[in-house]
């Protein structure tokens, strides 16, 4: 016969037992979810190692030309800070953009009457000697190629501190079932950051017919003289062999001009 003090020892220890349960059962679903909570971090920690060593977050974005030629200075570094200057050149004349390089002397042809805008925003940063002295950044030797120029900070961040509006995309044809059209060589467009109406200084020039996106305002066309140059560049490669960053033999302008034909 189970005395009543042995019984409550009994359910004393049974209620201790159930506790005891409990809280390894708590322990237990701790240490499952600091397991998921783990697992998670290190995806995460992967995935940004990952995107770092793809260069997913390279601020140059290697523009974004052998994925795309880009002008990386609005919007992701800041937001433009002065408006486009005002309009004042003739929107029915042809201009000439000269670069006086130090591989030689690159001159593209503009039609005002095309890319109005362009063409405004070219002879205005000139005329202040914007392009003076500053480098071509970016050369590409595979998949599209190109020659970049336009940024004054030579690290494809810099521009003027205010975008222009896209121009003439129709202007090399229908895209085609890939989503691109040929931009051919001799061709000088405008580089951006993949946004509409982004463009800024930078422009690329292109030396060998290259696929993109009808994205990139095509503002001029290069002189023979001027492609030769730029295919010389081309021949001697990237710095440290690469097929996207500096050119090799790096290329200065020393004077950019613009001038009503």
């Amino acid at each position: 016969m189970v005395t009543s003090d042995q019984r409550r020892r009994q359910l004393a220890r049974e209620k201790f037992e159930r506790q005891q349960q409990r809280r390894e059962e708590a322990r237990r679903k701790a240490r499952q979810r600091t397991l998921i909570i783990g697992a998670a971090v290190a995806v995460v920690a992967a995935a940004v190692i990952g995107a770092f060593a793809s260069g997913a977050f390279d601020k140059d974005e290697k523009d974004t030309p052998a994925a795309a030629p880009s002008d990386s200075a609005s919007p992701k570094a800041e937001e433009p800070k002065k408006k486009e200057p005002a309009m004042a050149v003739d929107k029915t004349a042809k201009y000439t953009f000269t670069l006086d390089t130090d591989q030689g002397k690159i001159a593209i042809a503009m039609d005002a009457a095309k890319t109005p805008h362009t063409v405004n925003s070219f002879k205005s940063l000139a005329d202040d000697h914007f392009f003076d002295k500053t480098k071509c950044h970016r050369l590409t030797t595979g998949g599209i190629f190109v020659l970049q120029c336009g940024d004054p900070q030579g690290t494809g961040m810099g521009g003027p501190g205010y975008t222009i509006p896209d121009e003439n995309l129709g202007g090399l044809g229908k895209a085609g079932a890939d989503g691109t059209v040929t931009y051919p060589a001799g061709t000088v467009a405008m580089a951006n950051t993949g946004q509409p109406g982004s463009g800024g200084s930078q422009f690329f020039l292109v030396y060998k017919d290259s696929k993109l996106p009808p994205t990139y305002t095509p503002f001029g066309t290069m002189d023979a003289a001027g492609l030769k140059a730029v295919n010389e560049v081309a021949e001697a490669g990237v710095d440290g062999g690469a097929s996207d960053g500096a050119p090799k033999k790096a290329v200065t302008i020393a004077k950019a001009t613009v001038v009503k034909d």
